[in-house]
Order: structure tokens, then C-alpha cells, then sequence
């Protein structure tokens, strides 16, 4: 366990497969959130500072999956800060064997590199079958078929004593023409990763994160939007999150131990996507809750449209946003 300094704790959130403009990308929120970190200690979700073979994570970042961030808002559990986790893997059956070779060459390259303690590895039983899709609200969505077989396989981790889990599915081919690669689309597989995590993090009460694998292990030749670039030069996305979970805090329902609710200084999100329980959960707790004009989704939903004006202070851009949080 570490102990955070004396600064004061900001959460930094970009919600996941909702066209941010910034962060809805490939850790393309990382510069704005590492400039955060350098003045406070900083709660982000995976979606800020994941970026394929890359990471913007910090070491006072406290990288939290969405359902434990929502549960830390409504004052459930506490976070407890941490570093040299154990990090065990799951990998769907289904992934062919040239491609589980390339992640298990990532995980290999991972510890060698950075040192990271990945103490085991599963396979499920049965193909997870994922599936992800577009609503119509233009929110990417999904349905895992066989969640049963990911609780397994993670009970098994748990067992050998790994406190955070990595989870690797394998994913369709998403469609390349639906304008991601090139900045103008919302990440279709986005929203199912979440679904994923949320799904483990509830059941096993530890932090969970995921990373798509593909048939297609081809590297594009053609020019992406820099935002994207990140997952268009590497055939998998496992390096951000083992870096990420390494130093994920752990879940600690002891109210006494770790940073809890009262702890957190504000909370800073894209202006148009505070329809989510953590929003409503600052202001009921008194935490200022800062919007930033620079970033917005396709949500559409601000302070006007919940009739909640008074509860949020909006700012022009995350430089606005930090200088006032400074002052």
C-alpha cells in the first residue's frame, strides 16, 4: 500500500463510448488529466489514460473502473491506494492461438519492462460471446452472452491470489468505415468493454479492466486521426491496462481505511454528460462539479437540460478548469 501526499484529490472522468472529443479516443484525455495529477492526486477512469500499447497514468493516479467509481460516489466502499498489485489474466477460449501468442508476448514484454507481478492466467471455459452494437441515442452499447464463464475464470485468479484482473475478449472485427479511425465516430466497441468490467468489478469486488482482442492482427499503413493513432500501430491493447491495474487502488468497504467520498475536492467532466449517478452524487456531497466547455459528447446532457444550473460551474477549457481548482 502507498500513502497518497498531502495534495488534494481531484476525480477526472471522461465517460466511455459517448463520442468525447476529448477521451473518446485512445488516452487522448492523458495530456489534460497528467497536468491535473501534477497539482493534485487524481481519480481517473480507465477511458482517460488508456492508449493500446501506451498509458498516461501517473503514479498519484488512482485508476478506478466505473462501477467502483460509482460506488466511491455514493460513499459504499473507500479506495485504497496501492502499487506492485498482482495482476491476474483471463483470456476468452475463443481467441485463435496466433493472436493469444501475441498477448502472451505483451504480457511477457509488460513484466520484463515495467516489472509487473502477472501472477496467473486463465482461460474461460466457454467463448465469452460479445457482441457490440450502436443505439439508437448513437451511444455505443453491447451484451456479453456467457458471463458465467468470465466469473469463473476470475474466481479462479482470486483463488491464487491476485488482486486485480485483466480481461481479454475476443471482439468481431469492428467496422473501419464507420469514420473512428479518422475522429469523426464514437468507439463502437467502447460501451461493451464497459459493460465487461462493470459486470467483474461488481461480482468480485476488485478492480477489473479490459482489452479487445481481434482476428485481424494487421497494422494499418494508412493516417488516422492522432487521437486514434495509438490503437492503429499495435495488434493488441493489453499494455495499458496491466500499467493501469498494476497501481489500480483496491476496493476497501472498511470506512476507516483508504480515501472516501469527503476526500474529493471536485469532480471534472465533459459539459454535456452529467446524467450520470457520480454527478448527481457530488452535488448531493458537496463537491464542486466542473464542466468543461472543451469536451463534449454525444450525450447532450448539461446543467440546462437536468435544470441543475446552480450545481455546476462550467468552464471554457481544462486549462480554465485547473487554474480556477488551484486558486
Amino acid at each position: 500500500m502507498i500513502d497518497l501526499d498531502n495534495r488534494s484529490t481531484v476525480a477526472f472522468v471522461v465517460p466511455t463510448g459517448v463520442g468525447a472529443s476529448i477521451g473518446g479516443f485512445a488516452g487522448d484525455a492523458s495530456v489534460w488529466a497528467r497536468k491535473f495529477a501534477r497539482e493534485f492526486n487524481l481519480i481517473v477512469n480507465p477511458n482517460v489514460v488508456n492508449a493500446a500499447c501506451f498509458s498516461g497514468i501517473t503514479e498519484n493516479m488512482l485508476y478506478t473502473e466505473g462501477f467502483a467509481l460509482s460506488k466511491f460516489f455514493r460513499g459504499e466502499i473507500n479506495l485504497l491506494p496501492s502499487v506492485d498489485n498482482s495482476v491476474g489474466v483471463i483470456f476468452d477460449c475463443a481467441i485463435p492461438q496466433n493472436i493469444l501468442n501475441i498477448h502472451i508476448n505483451t504480457i511477457n514484454a509488460v513484466k520484463t519492462v515495467y516489472g509487473v507481478d502477472i501472477a496467473a492466467v486463465e482461460k474461460t471455459d466457454k467463448p465469452c460471446g460479445v457482441e457490440f452494437f450502436m443505439t439508437e441515442s448513437g451511444i455505443s452499447s453491447g451484451r456479453l452472452n456467457n458471463p458465467e464463464t468470465l466469473l469463473s475464470a476470475g474466481k479462479k485468479l482470486l483463488s491464487k491470489g491476485v488482486q486485480t484482473i485483466a480481461v481479454v475478449a475476443l471482439f468481431d472485427d469492428p467496422d473501419e468505415a464507420d469514420g473512428y479511425s479518422q475522429g469523426e465516430a464514437v468507439d463502437v466497441v467502447g460501451g461493451v468493454e464497459a459493460v465487461i468490467s462493470h459486470y467483474l468489478s461488481s461480482e468480485l469486488m476488485v478492480p477489473v479492466a479490459h482489452a479487445p482482442a481481434f482476428r485481424n492482427n494487421e497494422i494499418s499503413e494508412n493516417i488516422v486521426d492522432a487521437r486514434a493513432s495509438a490503437e492503429y500501430i499495435t495488434p493488441t491493447f493489453l499494455p495499458c491496462i496491466l500499467l493501469g491495474l498494476s497501481q489500480a487502488p483496491l476496493i476497501s468497504q472498511n470506512s476507516n481505511l483508504g480515501l472516501n467520498i469527503r476526500d474529493v475536492k471536485a469532480l471534472v467532466v465533459p459539459f454535456n454528460s452529467l446524467g450520470s449517478s457520480i454527478v448527481f452524487d457530488a452535488i448531493k456531497n458537496n463537491i464542486k462539479v466542473c464542466a468543461v466547455k472543451q469536451n463534449s459528447t454525444v450525450l447532450n446532457i448539461d446543467k440546462d437540460a437536468l435544470n441543475i444550473q446552480n450545481s455546476i460551474i462550467e468552464f471554457k477549457d481544462y486549462d480554465e478548469c485547473l487554474r480556477f481548482l488551484k486558486s
